[in-house]
């Protein structure tokens, strides 16, 4: 199996940017797709971007396209998510995820997570 861990979240005003990484360990992460999802307080989890085990396919959500940019570093065994133009409605908890097979925009498809990491975008 394979153990995730999300860092990089904070607190960013409207129009700023984060990155996040999800940092692997257990086995070599190359191998799994892996997305983020984020879940807003009073809202459903969210599909917001995902990329393929060799980093040769990418998937966004709408909102996140042209405004995210999601990443693999290979020998790092991580995945990362750059986040610019950010909006308040970008707040929420920001989770990655993996799964072998392919890429998916559903989280009940992705049997491995981690805790998440905290965005906050301020108005």
């Amino acid at each position: 199996q394979v153990q995730l861990a999300e860092s990089g979240g904070g607190l960013a005003q409207t129009g700023g940017s984060l990155r996040l990484s999800c940092a692997a360990s257990g086995r070599t992460f190359s191998t799994y797709n892996t997305a983020w999802f984020r879940q807003a307080p009073g809202k459903g989890r969210e599909f917001v971007a995902a990329i393929s085990g060799s980093g040769d396919r990418t998937a966004y959500s709408v909102s996140g396209t042209g405004r995210f940019t999601i990443s693999r570093d290979v020998a790092k065994n991580a995945v990362y998510l750059q986040m610019n133009s950010l909006k308040p409605e970008d707040t929420a908890a920001y989770r990655c995820a993996a799964k072998t097979g392919p890429i998916e925009r559903e989280y009940s498809l992705y049997p491995y997570w981690g805790q998440g990491t905290q965005v906050t975008v301020s108005s």
